[in-house]
């Protein structure tokens, strides 16, 4: 996308709409009706929203536990905005605001094709971890 000017905004403002399209995108799936809104204001340290002028473009949720460990979700940019380092911004961002939080650990888990993104750009390193899908 040759004409950009992205802003990055920390508990940003955003329409469940726009979240509920751009997940939709992200993760290849119908759209839902989800409460995005409610939904980060009463689980999240907070969230990242990036702006291409006016349009929503990246969105990734920051939940925690209200002390020491927050959780990277939700990272996504929309298709038409990829591979032009929106994920890593938001990501950085992420890690500032959960440091200047006082967190001491940031937990994310992806799929393997995000390696890169999370491990070369996002700076975290791989650690044993476990998972039980529900």
């Amino acid at each position: 996308m040759a004409d950009m000017d992205v802003s990055y905004f920390w508990r940003g403002p955003f329409s469940n709409e726009a979240v509920n399209v751009l997940h939709a995108e992200a993760f290849s799936h119908r759209i839902f009706g989800d409460d995005w809104w409610t939904r980060v204001n009463r689980h999240s340290l907070g969230w990242v929203c990036a702006r291409n002028r006016e349009s929503l473009i990246g969105f990734v949720n920051v939940a925690w536990d209200g002390a020491l460990h927050a959780f990277v979700l939700d990272t996504m940019v929309a298709s038409n905005c990829r591979r032009l380092g929106v994920a890593t911004q938001m990501l950085a961002m992420c890690v500032e605001e959960a440091r200047e939080a006082r967190c001491e650990w940031l937990h994310v888990d992806f799929m393997d094709d995000l390696r890169p993104l999370y491990f070369d750009k996002g700076g975290f390193t791989a650690t044993p971890a476990g998972l039980i899908k529900l």
